[in-house]
């Protein structure tokens, strides 16, 4: 596989949720060797995140790029902040 046809792939975690795609890959130059791959996460229409992944992470790829690692969903991440409170008594 070239990069040309490694970047833009979608990737899967564990779970095959579909976590972004690859928008760029980090190598060292004397090795040649990838470092890292750099995904592009969808939030929403207007608004876009990245993230990092090392490419040991990386299970297999193919038609897809699989991870061997679950990444948790930003919304479950603020769901949990939104049921959790604190009482502050006062004294």
């Amino acid at each position: 596989m070239k990069i040309k046809e490694f970047i833009g792939s979608t990737v899967l975690d564990k779970n095959a949720n579909v976590v972004g795609k690859i928008d760029n890959v980090d190598f060292d130059t004397e090795t040649g060797k990838i470092g890292a791959v750099v995904l592009t996460l969808q939030k929403n229409i207007f608004s876009k995140d990245e993230l990092e992944i090392n490419f040991e992470d990386i299970a297999t790829i193919g038609a897809y790029v699989i991870l061997n690692k679950e990444i948790p969903k930003e919304a479950d991440a603020e769901e949990e902040v939104k049921t959790t409170t604190v009482e502050i008594e006062d004294e």
